[in-house]
């Protein structure tokens, strides 16, 4: 794990990776699934844990508004409004506990809650072609919470809210748009507690996070062009089977 007083003395290799986390998270965040799912285990092992997380943010905000700016029209608004509040509920909860959460158990319930969630979602769809979990009160609220708690204590959010909208069958666009704006506005939440409160983004985690975006922005380009040649439905069970093998590698 580096110093940050001699940040610039990284090997090749770290460099390396964290072009290559770069330009995943821009894949991903322009809609291609699952490509991500590297970049936090990656990212904690070249900082740390929670100073990977500094490092990451900038990034993945980066993405996040380029994945807006080009599927800004395809949102669909009340899904997105309906989870947010809870979302930064899930985010006050996650900076109160930050400090004192277990890493390993924290993952397992995260893990074991998108687990159960995709199951129950498997299996709706299954019984019938009806959206009856969405129509229940407390669907957003579950998962905008867990959402909000997740992508604060370590950036693993996106499991949980592909459920919330994979349950909704969004189509390829709309999902993607959706998702986009979620995490744009999540992690511009995030920004000011993290630099202000956990202190772990500062000016070498900056200049870093400027290296990096020539990498988002490839990756991002090139996760447009991929997800254009997805047809919808294998695009869904992409998701769903991304989303479930991120899941178990939360456990490792």
């Amino acid at each position: 794990m580096p110093d940050f007083q001699t940040i610039f003395n990284l090997s090749y290799t770290y460099w390396l990776l964290i072009g290559t986390c770069a330009i995943l998270v821009g894949m991903s965040k322009t809609g291609v699934p699952g490509v991500s799912m590297i970049v936090v285990p990656v990212m904690a092992m070249i900082f740390g844990g929670k100073t990977s997380t500094g490092v990451l943010l900038p990034i993945l905000i980066t993405a996040d508004l380029f994945a807006v700016i080009h599927y800004h029209r395809h949102a669909e608004w009340k899904p997105l409004l309906r989870a947010l509040p809870w979302a930064f509920l899930g985010l006050i909860l996650a900076l109160w506990i930050g400090g004192n959460v277990n890493d390993h158990q924290f993952k397992n319930i995260i893990a074991g809650s998108v687990l159960f969630s995709l199951v129950l979602m498997v299996w709706n769809d299954r019984k019938n072609k009806r959206n009856d979990l969405p129509g229940y009160p407390w669907f957003a609220a579950v998962f905008g919470i867990l959402g909000g708690f997740a992508t604060m204590i370590g950036n693993v959010a996106g499991p949980v809210f592909a459920i919330y909208l994979l349950a909704l069958k969004l189509p390829k666009k709309n999902y993607i748009g959706t998702t986009a704006w979620f995490f744009a506005i999540i992690n511009l939440t995030k920004l000011p507690l993290q630099y202000f409160v956990w202190k772990n983004i500062h000016q070498q985690t900056i200049l870093i996070d400027l290296i990096a975006v020539p990498f988002v922005l490839l990756g991002a380009y090139a996760g447009i062009k991929i997800v254009h040649a997805i047809k919808e439905p294998t695009y869904r069970w992409a998701v769903v089977v991304i989303t479930f093998v991120s899941a178990l590698l939360i456990f490792l």
